[in-house]
């Protein structure tokens, strides 16, 4: 009987299998081992020769892009059987499983005299011996090489994955310099992957928790310029900013915008109290969301606006409480072990990021809304502040190594707690936001 139900369950697995390799490619992500596909991107075609040099750059920020999540493995050209010398030429299959590929990014690039860039491209998989989707075109300008690039990996990556993209994204964050316990902070923003560094704000200052909007157009921070902290409102195209004028005297930080961009949520402390408040940003007005003896601090919204979740330690340490923005009873969603602090609902609803300090650690974790299926993702010296790609699918976080000398790095993780990396970043770096995907 035993060897029959076996038999059984050998044939149900062979079935699934099969079922599943007569649809298209596609990563089904759980919570076992994930082993990366194994994708080949011949160096994608010059239609004329001035393009040479781009193409080959574009194909390899496209190669890094989707290595860097984790999901996928390049296979090294020199292993590759077939030689592609044209884009419109037929593809070899068989060569191509040869060297064990399951899909193959294949692309030609132009440039004209007007500056224009166009890069076509087509995505195959390999074991079914059928293109994905149709072919697609992008143009821009040639001085948007990168952007271009992350454009192609996205459509990789969403094609493929069946995620939306994160690729073509930007990153706001705190730039320091200067030693540990004198240390200059400024506001700049990035790529994804750490490249196209700009400065948003000068050195003169202190700034603090920067929190891009979810247009990418404007960033909320703290800055101390006024001798203690105030939030302020840059725009990211100008450069322009001003204060936004907070209820009476008090000190107000942590802020973040609401989905829409239209409302913030923040901290203010007032006669001792710190509590959160919520502002529309064109008329503001201000409502008090909290009133209690105890620190609350650290709101985000969640995806529909509706509700945020902060920290307090009104149950005798920092804890997580989800409050509605119409006000009421907070509820608490944090039992484990240890504090809990900077919580950041994710942009698909599902799950909570949060820092986390115990026995003598801190480390970046998440947990459902209602507070259950906790886990830890990292855990070092200081790991703290977590930010969320677009898709919901990878957290960023800062780093800061042990000692006089110590210094913050910006690192990412999958949501499984796997590919967890470090930007390479010239200068220490703290406080990530992670902006939209960019049109």
């Amino acid at each position: 009987m035993r060897a029959i139900w076996l038999s059984f369950l050998a044939l149900l697995l062979w079935l699934n299998m099969a079922a599943a390799q007569d649809g298209p490619l596609r990563i089904k992500i759980t919570q076992g081992v994930i082993e990366p596909l194994k994708f080949a991107i011949p160096e994608f075609e010059a239609e004329n020769v001035e393009t040479k040099e781009i193409a080959t750059k574009i194909s390899r920020i496209v190669a890094a892009d989707l290595a860097s999540s984790g999901l996928f493995r390049e296979i090294p050209s020199n292993r590759f059987i077939a030689q592609r010398k044209t884009f419109e030429e037929p593809v070899r299959f068989p060569d191509w499983r040869a060297v064990n590929a399951q899909a193959l990014v294949t692309a030609a690039v132009n440039t004209s005299r007007s500056g224009k860039l166009t890069v076509k491209f087509r995505i195959f998989d390999i074991f079914s011996g059928v293109q994905l989707g149709q072919g697609m075109q992008l143009s821009g300008r040639t001085q948007a090489i990168r952007r271009m690039a992350h454009k192609v990996a996205d459509q990789v990556y969403e094609r493929i994955i069946g995620e939306g993209p994160y690729f073509d994204s930007r990153i706001v964050f705190v730039s320091e310099s200067g030693p540990k316990d004198k240390r200059l902070k400024r506001l700049a923003i990035m790529d994804f992957d750490g490249e196209n560094m700009q400065f948003l704000t000068g050195n003169d200052n202190i700034v603090l928790a920067p929190r891009i909007s979810s247009d990418g157009k404007q960033v909320l921070y703290t800055s101390w310029e006024t001798g203690f902290p105030q939030i302020y409102l840059l725009s990211v195209e100008t450069g322009r900013r001003k204060r936004v004028n907070t209820p009476g005297n008090g000190v107000a930080f942590s802020p973040r915008f609401s989905p829409n961009n239209e409302r913030i949520v923040f901290s203010y402390e007032r006669d001792g109290n710190i509590d959160i408040y919520l502002m529309e940003l064109n008329s503001l007005r201000s409502a008090r969301l909290t009133s209690s003896p105890f620190i609350d601090t650290a709101p985000s919204f969640s995806p529909d606006g509706r509700k945020i979740v902060f920290e307090s330690d009104r149950s005798g340490a920092q804890q997580l409480y989800i409050l509605p923005v119409t006000g009421g009873a907070p509820k608490r969603i944090s039992f484990g072990n240890g504090r809990y602090g900077t919580p950041v609902w994710s942009p698909r609803g599902d799950l909570i990021a949060f820092t986390k300090q115990s026995n003598g650690r801190f480390g970046i974790g998440v947990m459902r809304i209602d507070g259950t299926k906790e886990r830890l993702l990292s855990a070092s010296f200081l790991d703290e502040g977590p930010t969320w790609s677009p898709n919901g699918r990878v957290i960023m976080f800062a780093r800061e190594t042990r000692g006089p000398s110590g210094a913050p790095s910006i690192y990412s993780v999958d949501i499984t707690g796997r590919n967890l990396r470090p930007l390479n970043l010239r200068a220490p770096a703290s406080d990530p936001s992670w902006g939209p995907v960019l049109p």
